[in-house]
């Protein structure tokens, strides 16, 4: 960096910094007035992401004022970097927001021992200042973060049983088996399920949403009882896994609770039909750096656990639904106009599944024909 960058560069820091101060004034005035309420200290996915790229401005520009400061430090604004980069894909994760805590530590340590020259720069003085004062921001926020996950851990509603209790006890009871047009299907799963207007798709038809976001395979099963079997539908349409991936849950895992869905509803005389988990993309990253989706979901991990499915379907006698091949583009990804995060379905999407889901439907409930019985000859006289 040329000494007129490196200029130009704390001029910008320095505006930084007096914008910063003032919300930070702004904010204790409000703390002090009468009836104030207190500051959240779990701060905003938005906010940690706007407090990493603000801390590695000011670690890069550290180096301007302090040379040896910049060598020495390289590794760690390294580990920041990659702590953030983290925490764009993943908002929340414990594990980067720690690094990320950790490292800035021990950037503002090496900035406490290195040389410094004389006179100190009141630019630079004000910077380390404010990554101090960001520092401790981050590990209010730390703790508060892991009192957050713990209270998850603690709360009687893991699976969110709650979302649909109202809805169920509202809902007519099922039409008898012999009504084709009215038969009632379950439609179960995440968010792919959850944001699905079936009623726009399916006119007329008795098709329940009881998908909630985020939910892995694990919180299906907590809700497996009240959300689907209590409510006596013909056939329950599972589509999840794709948030067991971005957790890292493991294949294996993931295929024991399909069996255990299916297995489930089999058992209380359900045709099961599975949907297989839908491709993601990277084409909307320029929007939004979390849309970049095959790190968290590498796309080596969805065909495997599709091709899994689909065998366990036909084994098992079960409906496979393939949305995968059918929004899935020359790449393996989610075809650009038919997602605009990489990941869910748009409006378009969903008119590509709709029919597919409709057919899978159609097949699960559909009596096999049965075999024509040949008229028997009549003997023969001797």
């Amino acid at each position: 960096m040329s000494f007129k960058q490196g200029s130009i560069l704390i001029v910008t820091l320095l505006a930084g910094a007096t914008v910063y101060q003032a919300r930070a004034q702004s904010q204790a005035a409000a703390a002090a007035a009468p009836n104030a309420s207190p500051p959240n200290a779990l701060l905003s996915n938005a906010a940690v992401n706007q407090l990493c790229t603000r801390s590695l401005q000011l670690m890069d520009v550290g180096g301007v004022a302090i040379p040896d400061l910049q060598r020495a430090s390289a590794p760690v604004i390294a580990n920041v970097r990659g702590a953030c980069d983290q925490l764009q894909f993943r908002g929340g994760f414990a594990p980067a927001t720690f690094a990320l805590m950790q490292n800035l530590r021990a950037y503002l340590e090496l900035a406490d021992v290195v040389p410094k020259p004389y006179p100190f720069p009141d630019a630079a003085r004000m910077q380390l200042a404010e990554l101090r004062d960001s520092a401790g921001r981050l590990d209010t926020h730390f703790r508060a973060l892991l009192e957050s996950k713990e209270a998850q851990l603690r709360q009687p509603d893991r699976d969110n049983l709650a979302r649909y209790k109202e809805a169920n006890t509202k809902l007519a009871p099922a039409a008898a088996p012999g009504d084709a047009a009215r038969q009632r299907v379950v439609f179960f799963g995440d968010s792919i399920t959850d944001i699905w207007r079936l009623n726009e798709y399916f006119p007329e038809r008795d098709f329940i949403n009881r998908g909630i976001g985020g939910q892995i395979t694990s919180q299906l099963l907590g809700r497996m009882k009240a959300d689907v079997l209590d409510l006596k539908p013909q056939a329950v349409l599972i589509l999840v896994g794709t948030n067991d991936l971005a957790l890292g849950v493991p294949l294996l895992t993931i295929e024991d609770g399909y069996t255990m869905l299916a297995e489930l509803a089999s058992a209380h005389g359900i045709k099961v039909i599975f949907g297989s988990v839908l491709p993601v993309s990277n084409y909307h990253k320029d929007v939004n750096r979390a849309f970049e989706r095959t790190p968290t979901r590498p796309p080596v991990f969805i065909r495997a656990l599709n091709d899994w499915l689909k065998t366990y379907c036909v084994q098992r006698g079960y409906t496979y639904v393939n949305y995968f091949d059918a929004v899935a583009d020359a790449q393996g990804e989610f075809t650009a106009d038919l997602s605009d995060d990489g990941l869910h379905p748009n409006a378009k999407g969903y008119r590509v599944m709709a029919p597919l889901a409709l057919d899978g439907i159609t097949r699960a409930l559909t009596p096999p024909a049965r075999p024509a019985v040949a008229e028997p000859k009549p003997a023969k006289r001797k």
